[in-house]
């Protein structure tokens, strides 16, 4: 199955076997510098809320979450056991693959916010799965959007390896708006000088 909205070959990949046999093994390694972590984790720390119920979607061994701030709830929803198990900040975790079958797994309204870092260029059902995340978060909730330039070539969608970053940018907004439960969103530009650039969107579900 691919997104409607778009022609199904923006969604083809060079690997295009099950995601389960690529994670299958645990990869316990970051995928941007240190200094763009510090950048994401103090954007975390400006936008999530105290006592946030957090989603983190396409998670891994880590979440970049502030290690001060208290969280009602964060659940990690990834590929691989072993990589959640290793993630200390989670409080819930589901492997899931949201590639196989994008529904979440979770009740309506259950987040206040939704995170996916550096892994939207994964996504071969964007949009279903941005109307998913609109569908557990709470009116008022903020969904982000993080990504940077490094990737797994193999499994990146084709459409994502050939923009540039304005138009990831516009192409992100994209799902949003066609997710049709979000607001306007915004751009963000959190790029550390002398590292992996971070470029971020994210939008607020609607209060309706």
């Amino acid at each position: 199955m691919t997104t409607p909205e778009f022609p199904a070959q923006f969604f083809r990949r060079q690997d295009m076997s099950s995601d389960r046999f690529f994670y299958e093994e645990p990869r316990m390694v970051t995928h941007i510098d240190d200094a763009t972590i510090e950048a994401l984790t103090g954007l975390y720390r400006e936008i999530i809320p105290p006592d946030a119920r957090v989603l983190d979607l396409m998670s891994s061994w880590t979440s970049h979450l502030p290690e001060e701030r208290s969280f009602a709830r964060v659940t990690g929803l990834g590929m691989n056991r072993a990589e959640l198990d290793a993630n200390e900040v989670l409080t819930e975790r589901t492997v899931h693959d949201l590639n196989a079958d994008p529904t979440l797994p979770y009740e309506d309204a259950s987040f206040d916010i939704a995170l996916c870092a550096v892994s939207i260029q994964y996504l071969v059902q964007p949009v279903e799965v941005f109307r998913e995340v609109g569908r557990v978060l709470a009116p008022g909730g903020t969904f982000l959007v993080s990504f940077s330039h490094r990737l797994f070539p193999t499994k990146a969608i084709e459409i994502w390896q050939q923009l540039g970053p304005q138009d990831r940018v516009r192409l992100i907004a994209t799902y949003f708006g066609l997710a049709g439960s979000f607001g306007e969103p915004m751009f963000i530009d959190r790029s550390p000088e002398g590292a992996d650039p971070l470029w971020c969107v994210a939008a607020q579900r609607l209060e309706q």
